[in-house]
């Protein structure tokens, strides 16, 4: 998965849009699988979209959550999933959805994209049910571990 991130002489590494390409559409074929309509957001190490695709008859409030899921996970280098706990009431991280000009969200569904231990970005998918988009989330997170050429498609020098 060398391709997923690379480095930069003042950047570090980033995702490429063509890494984000093939990430998406691994994860798209496993929500269509699931019988989800999903939007499906990656973001670059600065939370900004590198891509967004709204599956066919896809939710319209589905992209902005997507998205808010990517920049949520890379902004706070956590899984949104994680972040929920933290954001109940009485938890360290009480209100912390109502920051950041309210694009943190505070549900399942978004993660980090993660490279020799560097967070390098963020993967959101909304159109399920929490536990669909958690699930199709873990599915991403899965599939950049284990291909090889992912990577190598996300990196950018």
């Amino acid at each position: 998965m060398d391709q997923l991130a690379g480095r930069g002489p003042a950047r570090g590494r980033d995702v490429t849009l063509e890494g984000a390409l093939k990430l998406m559409e691994a994860v798209e074929k496993e929500a269509f699988r699931m019988g989800v309509k999903a939007v499906v957001a990656v973001t670059n190490r600065g939370g900004r979209p590198v891509a967004v695709h709204c599956m066919d008859d896809s939710y319209i409030a589905s992209y902005e959550i997507a998205l808010g899921k990517a920049y949520t996970s890379v902004a706070l280098k956590m899984s949104t999933a994680a972040l929920k706990e933290l954001a109940q009431p009485g938890g360290e991280l009480y209100g912390i959805q109502h920051t950041n000009g309210g694009r943190i969200v505070i549900f399942g569904g978004g993660v980090p994209i993660v490279r020799d231990g560097e967070v390098i970005g963020g993967l959101g998918i909304s159109g399920g049910s929490e536990a669909q988009d958690t699930a199709l989330a873990q599915y991403g997170e899965k599939v950049i571990k284990e291909a090889a050429d992912l990577w190598q498609s996300m990196s950018r020098s």
